[in-house]
């Protein structure tokens, strides 16, 4: 893992510069993101792990009839979510073939990661078809045991190459804010420098939210393989683990688009 210490050649704090915000028009950005699969499925998401954490904490009286309405929109919810999953797995084969590997140990992980979500995305659509009542249901066990356990592997082999990208970061980080802090000790400008650390400062932020958002999705993978039954594998705490990582995912999402 990345050390947390800082660098101790910096005898004072240094400047940071951050990246220019985007100020694209909110409605055009809104479009933008709505235009996007993974836009629209995050916003699902949110809702449906909402309604699900009103659910599991009885935080509205318990009324039969609003009780009924909210599991139903939390089960049409996630059907919905699975036919937008329809051809993604597609993305991660194309993303194993445009990959460079500086390592076997790189290669190694990407097929875990990349082989891993596309054979859960490729499992998903029949996980629809059940779902939807063209499958015979006697199928939806094992589909659905099938589509946890790709889902998991996918995402340990996802969180180790996150780590490693954070090792890479941080190393560049620390370059860069030795070359920052030789540059105004000599009273040269390095605005360039500053811009660039502010870069890498935000893509650190972004690269650990992602590894929060696999290991909350991971704990889910685990609760669909356990059906439930173990520590922290409860509704409410796996519905607020679905919820931090739907939030997650959209503001990656806003920000890219």
């Amino acid at each position: 893992m990345e050390s947390e210490a800082s660098t101790p050649l910096l005898k004072k704090e240094t400047p940071i510069v951050q990246s220019k915000p985007n100020n694209k028009d909110f409605l055009n950005h809104l479009e933008a993101y709505l235009a996007k699969r993974d836009g629209v499925d995050k916003l699902l998401k949110i809702s449906r792990y909402a309604t699900k954490i009103i659910l599991a904490s009885s935080a509205l009286p318990e009324t039969l009839t609003l009780n009924h309405r909210l599991k139903s929109f939390e089960s049409s919810v996630g059907v919905s979510r699975k036919a937008f999953r329809l051809g993604k797995f597609v993305q991660d084969v194309n993303a194993l073939r445009n990959s460079h590997f500086d390592s076997k140990e790189e290669l190694a992980l990407s097929l875990v990661a990349y082989g891993g979500e596309g054979l859960y995305f490729f499992v998903e659509q029949f996980v629809w078809l059940v779902k939807s009542g063209l499958i015979d249901k006697k199928h939806a066990r094992s589909l659905g045991l099938i589509s946890a356990w790709a889902e998991l592997v996918g995402y340990l082999g996802s969180v180790s190459l996150k780590i490693r990208d954070l090792n890479r970061i941080s190393e560049d980080e620390r370059r860069v804010k030795m070359s920052i802090e030789v540059a105004i000790t000599r009273g040269i400008k390095c605005e360039e420098e500053k811009e660039r650390l502010g870069k890498l400062i935000q893509k650190k932020l972004m690269k650990r939210l992602s590894v929060v958002q696999d290991l909350a999705d991971a704990l889910m993978a685990v609760t669909d393989i356990r059906d439930g039954k173990g520590h922290f594998l409860g509704p409410l705490s796996v519905s607020i683990a679905g919820l931090l990582s739907a939030l997650i995912s959209t503001h990656k999402n806003w920000v890219s688009c």
